[in-house]
């Protein structure tokens, strides 16, 4: 297993399929938060917490070595349900298997372990998914394979949702329909304090998977035309095609044909595990900035 970070953008394709990617939170009240917490650092009781936050990763680090080798067994794999749109998901849905492997195997010590044979009598000890394992994949999933899957990068996808709003702000103001409003990459850096270089970046990413569509106006000057229809503005990420685990049968038996034994017996939450993790189911009169064009002609 391996960790790359990195500031760009665009990300290999035949990485990413590979990967699971995780983005930094850059909205201002988390900028904020970094803030307060760097000025408690610099605080008594901000040094006593440092050393006191040393003491619990090390916890967790013993707490990591107690953890062995052992098999798991999904009751209800048959069950599941995964978005299949591309041929990537190939990929996608063994990283949402392996999720759900690794939360059963980080409770190994509040499971039972069976024991089953193959045919030539070696014993295999292994451990059951239970539906509160496939509940909490369902909710890491929405976060963490929600964004993966997204064709937008986090922070296009977040300008996104802003300019929808404030474009529909100002058409609300001015009665205008969307098509008819036209804005400039001035008027989104003015409005909503993004940067020169990211607006540039995003909006030109936004054009390109046709979210925007640029006009030509007189001279160099180019305006912009939302197309994008607000659909997710919540902005929340979600990973569709998920089976709601309240669907899950309440008994799921897995045979062995060859040899008989039975490899899962139960589908029930053990409840010895904590607990329990919440369920997750599953115009003629064009405008810039409010003001009429001079030229309305569009460009691809």
């Amino acid at each position: 297993m391996i960790f790359l970070t990195t500031t760009a953008i665009d990300i290999d394709e035949e990485l990413m399929n590979r990967c699971i990617v995780l983005t930094v939170d850059e909205n201002r009240e988390q900028t904020r938060a970094i803030h307060d917490q760097q000025r408690e650092n610099e605080t008594l009781d901000g040094l006593l917490t440092g050393k006191r936050g040393a003491n619990v990763r090390k916890l967790h680090q013993n707490s990591q070595r107690l953890l062995r080798s052992l098999a798991v067994v999904n009751p209800f794999a048959k069950e599941l349900r995964f978005i299949d749109d591309q041929a990537r998901r190939r990929r996608d849905h063994m990283k949402y298997l392996s999720l759900i492997r690794s939360i059963a195997l980080l409770h190994q010590h509040q499971r039972e372990v069976k024991t089953a044979r193959t045919d030539d009598g070696e014993a295999v000890d292994y451990i059951e998914v239970t539906r509160a394992d496939i509940a909490l994949a369902n909710r890491l999933s929405d976060q963490v394979l929600g964004k993966s899957i997204d064709e937008l990068p986090p922070q296009s996808r977040r300008l996104l949702m802003e300019l929808h709003e404030l474009v529909r702000t100002e058409c609300d103001a001015q009665e205008l329909e969307q098509t008819e409003y036209r804005f400039t990459r001035r008027f989104v850096r003015e409005r909503l304090g993004w940067g020169q270089t990211q607006v540039k970046l995003h909006v030109d990413r936004l054009i390109e998977m046709e979210y925007v569509l640029a006009h030509r106006a007189s001279g160099r000057r180019v305006e912009y035309e939302l197309l994008y229809d607000g659909r997710g503005r919540e902005g929340q990420p979600t990973m569709c095609g998920l089976i709601d685990v309240t669907k899950l049968t309440e008994t799921a038996t897995t045979t062995n044909q060859s040899s008989g034994s039975t490899l899962a017996s139960s589908g029930q939450v053990d409840e010895s595990s904590g607990p329990d993790r919440r369920d997750i189911g599953p115009s003629s009169d064009r405008r810039i900035n409010g003001k009429p064009s001079k030229n309305g002609a569009a460009m691809n």
